[in-house]
């Protein structure tokens, strides 16, 4: 194996940098913060869900849900980076195109990751464990995923979605077992909808790659299926409202999104793979309900 950092180019919303031979523009890149929100905005969201549900229960004031807010902003902003650089660092056999070095880019996730540790304390003893465990054991899991199981996208939503019960579990002090693990299948399915849209502008290419993905094991069925998910997903997210009490605005929202998901499996032709990526673009931009809460906090 190469003594070098590469990127594989179908790592999951980590956009692939251009090579800058080992100089500090380099490194930044490897990061993936010249892309900011690329990314970031998938990690941040679920935990939005989590402050301003929780925040809406407990009547906790703007300013405070506000805070709240940056801070998370922050420290999703460095956990995607610390992803995105051991995504790297596992991919360096199949691609080259970061031309830096192993040591470096260890610095530089060490760097990172205690950077990140340092924020989760913050946040108090029982969200800290949580969230430790999703740095610890989600993280570093998912970027060997597709190596060995066709289902890489169910890992990412594990990942992507647990700053939701970080984030309500900072608030609450404690875990709701009923709120909490309804939306979070929901955040699950609905990263496995947008996921698997984007792989399948990679089919070919993960095919010669040896990379497996829901894209390949769904084939021909695969927006039915994702019809599926996009509905468990709004069923969570009405059944999510309905226990924590929330207002007409929430399920108007619910009712957008719904809409906006059959929107994307209608229009999308999975056998293009630029379709497929403007898809999913408009997927993650387009298809968070629980925005909805912001008006009426």
């Amino acid at each position: 194996m190469s003594s070098q950092v590469a990127s594989f180019d179908r790592t999951r919303h980590c956009k692939q940098p251009t090579p800058y031979n080992g100089t500090w523009v380099a490194y930044f890149k490897l990061t993936r913060k010249h892309n900011f929100p690329t990314g970031v905005d998938l990690l941040f969201w679920p935990c939005t869900w989590g402050l301003i549900m929780s925040a809406y229960a407990l009547r906790l004031s703007f300013q405070s849900l506000a805070i709240q807010l940056i801070t998370y902003l922050v420290g999703v902003t460095l956990r995607h980076s610390t992803a995105c650089i051991w995504n790297d660092m596992c991919d360096t056999e199949f691609d080259r195109k970061v031309d830096v070095s192993i040591r470096g880019a260890s610095i530089l996730l060490a760097v990172h990751f205690i950077t990140c540790l340092i924020i989760l304390s913050h946040i108090g003893g029982a969200a800290f464990m949580w969230g430790l465990f999703c740095l610890c054991v989600l993280d570093p899991l998912y970027p060997l995923m597709k190596r060995w199981t066709n289902w890489p996208q169910l890992g990412l939503g594990l990942a992507m979605t647990w700053g939701f019960p970080v984030s309500w579990v900072a608030n609450f002090g404690e875990m709701d077992w009923y709120i909490v693990p309804v939306l979070f299948v929901g955040g699950v399915c609905w990263t496995v909808h947008y996921d698997t849209i984007y792989a399948c502008q990679d089919r070919r290419d993960d095919i010669k790659a040896g990379v497996q993905s829901t894209a390949l094991l769904f084939g021909d069925w695969t927006r039915l299926i994702l019809s599926f998910f996009s509905a468990c997903f709004v069923a969570c997210l009405v059944l999510a409202g309905i226990m924590n009490h929330q207002g007409p605005l929430f399920f108007a929202g619910v009712a957008g999104t719904a809409s906006h998901l059959a929107w994307q499996l209608i229009v999308v032709d999975l056998d293009d793979s630029s379709d497929c990526s403007r898809i999913f673009k408009v997927a993650y931009n387009g298809s968070n309900g629980p925005r909805a809460d912001i008006p009426y906090l």
